[in-house]
């Protein structure tokens, strides 16, 4: 069975995927939210979600048909095509979604990828309180510097460093994938992405805390915006989160 099936006449060749990882506060879901919202885009497909739990939902602005856990949105006349999923993967199926996760990529005809997600404010240095967003690189990957993602290289983002020591020896450090407290399966991704990986990608990471993140995942999504160096007219809040991101309000005759 594929693991895409879109839904219009579509085609992700030369688009920048955006791919949030569930992790912590959800920030990366909610800057997709805020991409696909200001940007205007469309579903244009959806994802097996064999691996991922299950979920199912109104879709926004009362749109026919249903959400489902993994979803792809896009404009043919915008270079971005915006991943969301709306659930983590399952415990016994971790490994399938991230081999899916890249084959599409890979296959996708995408002239670069660009993975966010967040990262437990509380396990962070005192140098990485000088800024809420970080990027890691992962090796293998083409050179960044002539391609979408070349506006990484001036933008004033630190290299992420786990503030945990991973292994006894210095050198297995500096070539592996650091510690992510809070990233969800961001590190298992990036440390997935072969030595003969032809598409160039970075990772984006945000320090959050559980709480109300809407201005956290407007923060992302601007800095998402400048990576990729697309112009965002006015940030646009989905509909659906006045009545849906905190649940909606309880009846107070409950109360007496």
């Amino acid at each position: 069975m594929a693991f895409y099936h879109p839904t219009t006449n579509y085609s992700t060749k030369g688009k920048v995927l955006v791919v949030p990882v569930v992790s912590v506060a959800n920030v990366a879901q909610l800057a997709a939210d805020l991409l696909i919202a200001s940007l205007s885009l469309h579903r244009v497909g959806i994802f097996d979600p064999r691996s991922l739990v299950p979920v199912v939902g109104a879709r926004e602005d009362g749109l026919p048909g249903v959400v489902t856990p993994l979803e792809l949105f896009g404009r043919d006349d915008i270079n971005v095509a915006v991943v969301q999923q709306r659930s983590p993967a399952l415990k016994s199926s971790k490994e399938d979604f991230v081999d899916s996760l890249l084959e599409f990529i890979r296959t996708s005809g995408a002239s670069a990828a660009l993975i966010i997600g967040g990262v437990d404010m509380s396990n962070r240095t005192d140098p990485q309180m000088l800024t809420p967003t970080c990027q890691i690189v992962p090796h293998g990957t083409p050179d960044l510097t002539s391609g979408p993602l070349a506006a990484l290289a001036s933008l004033p983002i630190p290299v992420y460093t786990s503030p945990v020591s991973q292994f006894l020896h210095s050198d297995a450090e500096r070539t592996a994938i650091p510690f992510i407290p809070g990233g969800g399966l961001s590190r298992r991704i990036l440390s997935s992405i072969p030595d003969t990986w032809q598409i160039p990608t970075a990772c984006l990471l945000q320090y959050v805390m559980e709480g109300d993140n809407r201005e956290d995942a407007q923060l992302m999504a601007a800095v998402v915006s400048k990576v990729l160096q697309i112009e965002v007219p006015s940030w646009k809040q989905p509909s659906s989160w006045s009545y849906g991101l905190f649940g909606t309000p309880h009846d107070q005759t409950l109360y007496g």
